[in-house]
């Protein structure tokens, strides 16, 4: 992550914002499904959601890359577990993120080290749980549960 990465958000209507990355990015239109918004684009749910799994996707690519491993497609799914607070508002309580390799775990190696460091180098769920807590599991092409 850049260490002077900023976004600006601007409101077009309704509640659609133009979410401006800088001049190198394409715009995003966010939006909130109705009946607040028209679902014209991802909601800021959605946005964190994202953020949380292509970190924790990128940092297990990473770890694999310093063993010279190539895990083949790396698919990441993320669902929030909503809920209210003594307020009665409503939250994401729980992040459940699943990445699943492209190859089994028979065909790569030193897989036992890259899944006990991997989510230390990723900025984002690190930083997002000291708030909400994140449920990983992590498997292989086959399908077999490597993590979690």
């Amino acid at each position: 992550m850049s260490d002077n990465a900023s976004v600006t958000i601007t409101r077009q209507s309704g509640y659609q914002f133009l979410v401006d990355f800088g001049e190198a990015l394409p715009h995003l239109l966010a939006d909130e499904p109705a009946p607040l918004g028209q679902g014209a684009g991802p909601a800021p749910d959605h946005m964190l959601l994202a953020a949380v799994a292509n970190c924790l996707s990128a940092s297990l690519l990473f770890a694999l890359q310093k063993f010279k491993q190539d895990p083949g497609a790396l698919t990441a799914t993320a669902t929030p577990e909503m809920g209210r607070n003594e307020n009665k508002r409503l939250r994401i309580q729980r992040i459940h993120v699943q990445l699943e390799l492209g190859k089994t775990a028979a065909e790569l190696e030193h897989l036992d080290r890259v899944l006990a460091q991997f989510e230390e180098f990723c900025t984002v769920s690190m930083s997002v749980r000291q708030g909400i807590a994140i449920d990983l599991q992590v498997r292989d092409g086959a399908g077999a549960v490597l993590k979690g």
